[in-house]
């Protein structure tokens, strides 16, 4: 039986800078292949760190206590479309979350965190952001490439809509929350500083918006943060002190010892159980407070 390769947080740093900076991957599989002293090291290791479609989903596509349906509607310009997933049985209207997806687009693991969010008792919208580009490709690099030519202003907006259309589904309560991951937690960012509708915010190791726009946070937000991810935890001392002194509803929690993408399953690399338990629980804690 082989054993599991060491990987390092080089490693894990290489690929970070590939996946949302300058490498591209000829000369990430270069550094890796350095790091892990050969090429077919490097080639054993790479699979650990991606995230893997292969990787059982925690709630199956066709569990029985939920209900799930591909749906289109309307973006600010445009058509969005998007995987919504409520509880079969709900006798009462939900609140609804809004589950923004990472910059590999609307992938199954997204599909199953929805999944999650509906049998925690909401109405879970997973959106595909790249639905002005054709939508989410099957190729996880090319799908990569492409949020590089999304405008932020539009994509804003199109959270904005998704925002409004879910407030008035049938069986929603009107309030309605957004959870996003590594880019969907910039995003998250993003759309709490424009929206005046917006009721909670989660936002997993994304990018901190502009401070300049902090005075116009409407939402409470809960912001979660791997202790050893230097690229996104290098913003949080400004946009903190920026929601201090605008009075803004906010807590910051930062999970030592951990990668940015934490929470993410698929990446058996990078994944913390213990981290993503307890950053679950309070994030499921947040949005029952404030859209139930």
């Amino acid at each position: 039986m082989t054993d599991k390769p060491d990987i390092t947080q080089a490693m894990i740093d290489a690929y970070d800078e590939y996946t949302h900076l300058s490498l591209d991957r000829r000369k990430f599989m270069e550094k890796l292949t350095l790091l892990a002293g050969s090429g077919a090291a490097a080639a054993t290791i790479a699979p650990l760190l991606a995230a893997s479609n292969a990787q059982a989903a925690m709630v199956e596509e066709a569990d029985e206590r939920l209900v799930a349906e591909t749906v289109s509607y309307p973006g600010a310009k445009g058509e969005m479309k998007g995987y919504l997933v409520r509880p079969k049985d709900a006798s009462a209207s939900l609140g609804s979350v809004i589950v923004i997806h990472e910059n590999r687009g609307l992938n199954g693991h997204i599909r199953d965190v929805a999944r999650r969010v509906a049998l925690e008792g909401f109405v879970a919208l997973a959106p595909d952001f790249l639905s002005p580009q054709g939508g989410t490709p099957d190729d996880e690099d090319k799908a990569r490439e492409m949020f590089s030519g999304l405008d932020m202003a539009a994509t804003v907006a199109n959270a904005e809509a998704t925002r409004a259309w879910l407030a008035k589904r049938e069986g929603a309560n009107g309030k309605v929350g957004a959870v996003g991951f590594c880019w969907g937690g910039g995003l998250v960012n993003r759309l709490a500083t424009k929206s005046e509708g917006l009721n909670a915010g989660v936002a997993y190791y994304g990018a901190q918006p502009p401070v300049e726009d902090v005075p116009a946070i409407r939402a409470p937000l809960m912001l979660h943060y791997g202790g050893l991810d230097e690229r996104i935890n290098a913003g949080i001392d400004a946009y903190r002190k920026a929601l201090e002194a605008n009075g803004k509803q906010f807590e910051i929690f930062v999970y030592d010892g951990v990668n940015h993408a934490f929470n993410n399953d698929t990446s058996s690399a990078r994944y913390d159980k213990k981290a993503a338990d307890l950053a679950w629980g309070r994030t499921v804690d947040f949005f029952r407070k404030y859209l139930g």
